[in-house]
């Protein structure tokens, strides 16, 4: 009886939005958490939002409602309006197909978003970036023909410039470590040492007295031929990971252009769907898709692990805030931990893009890290880098920690 007077409880406070009250203790927790995020990151967040009684998921779906309809939104076009494709993301994630359309037209109605949905002209007018690219895909369902091939323009202007912008530094990280995972390859059979190069990289070891040398490291002729290693991007589509979508889709075009890399993109919701074949071109990929609701990490780590053939020469790289949904936690916890015992080098990336380290679910990081797997959010700009400390075997952890920028979970 208790447990559905609760509920009940819940369902009402969800319905009516925040009292008096709350808003003037949400506005002192506030400038408490604005304090508290100065001296410990997003922890002040997480206490300040778990004082309303609500739980980390109904604080989330409460404060996106409460952008659309609490009294303090009056729509416009000020700063007032939440991060559009962010929001549009949470709506999906938190609520059913039917729910979500609902209140999705209600915030194209009070954001004034028909302009950007109706009228090619006035989206011929806004200035090409990765935020309206976001927005872009997250409306695409709701746009007319005409409009779409206006916002199929405006995605490839941004996907060239990304690409002219960052496809260079990217190269050149990958061509320097990928050369270097080529020299101290470890060879695994007699047959593959590379003997000039081993007898040269151990001159310092000479022995006089014994006239030989110690050969302390072996050097391998690598493998020219084929690629030297298999990357698989897992992303994330779910909430509000749209613009991690966005750069790993232009990362992952350049990747596949790499003789030496072999480059999978794989991304998932609740279902997990495969585009790899489509990396070649990322403004049909990225246009194409439907970014839907809901989060089944366990379910598209399950996908991936098909995918491996040759671990020790294996990338996993997985962008997500790490929110678990219709997957059993559990059983995605295990999944994990058996991964990072092999010889596969995970990555978890909270977040690809310019917008900092976002929310993000601390027990699942803490237990990663726990692995040896570090989450944290990572810039474009930083990317190649990353990339180029896992390909040459170099540690993650110690230049995460040296990279003030970075803000490891």
């Amino acid at each position: 009886m208790l447990n559905t007077e609760l509920e009940r409880e819940r369902r009402w406070r969800l319905i009516l939005g925040k009292t008096e009250q709350e808003e003037n203790s949400g506005q002192g927790q506030s400038q408490e958490r604005t304090s508290a995020e100065g001296e410990s990151g997003s922890e002040g967040q997480s206490e300040a939002e778990a004082s309303d009684g609500l739980s980390e998921e109904d604080s989330a779906i409460d404060e996106t409602l409460e952008q659309l309809y609490g009294e303090g939104n009056k729509g416009g076009d000020g700063d007032s309006n939440p991060d559009i494709a962010r929001w549009l993301g949470n709506i999906n994630k938190y609520f059913p197909s039917s729910v979500a359309q609902i209140i999705q037209n209600d915030a194209v109605d009070k954001w004034k978003l028909k302009s950007l949905i109706n009228e090619p002209e006035f989206l011929e007018r806004l200035e090409p970036n990765v935020s309206l690219v976001s927005q872009l895909i997250n409306l695409a369902k709701l746009m007319p023909d005409e409009t779409k091939e206006t916002a199929r323009q405006v995605v490839r202007k941004v996907v060239e410039e990304l690409k002219e912008k960052l496809e260079y530094k990217f190269l050149q990280a990958l061509t320097g470590s990928l050369n270097r995972s080529i020299r101290v390859r470890k060879p695994r059979k007699h047959r593959e040492i590379n003997w000039f190069s081993t007898i040269k990289a151990n001159l310092k070891h000479y022995q006089p007295e014994y006239q030989t040398i110690i050969p302390e490291t072996l050097m391998g002729h690598g493998k020219q031929k084929n690629a030297l290693h298999d990357v698989i991007l897992c992303i994330d589509q779910s909430g509000s990971m749209a613009e991690s979508v966005v750069y790993a889709s232009v990362f992952g075009s350049v990747m596949a252009s790499v003789p030496a890399l072999n480059t999978k993109l794989v991304l998932f919701d609740t279902n997990v769907v495969d585009l790899s074949d489509d990396l070649a071109d990322p403004v049909d990929m990225l246009f194409g898709l439907r970014l839907k609701g809901g989060t089944n990490i366990d379910k598209a780590i399950a996908y991936c692990e098909t995918l491996i053939e040759r671990p020790r020469d294996t990338v996993l790289i997985l962008i997500t805030d790490l929110f678990e949904g219709t997957g059993k936690k559990d059983q995605l916890i295990n999944r994990l931990s058996k991964l990072a015992q092999t010889e596969t080098k995970l990555v978890n990336l909270l977040a690809l893009s310019d917008q900092g380290i976002p929310k993000y679910n601390k027990e699942i990081a803490k237990q990663l890290a726990d692995f040896g797997v570090p989450s944290f959010a990572c810039t474009p700009d930083l990317f190649p880098e990353l990339m180029g400390v896992v390909l040459s075997d170099r540690s993650l952890q110690e230049w995460a920690s040296q990279n003030p920028q970075l803000t490891l979970a």
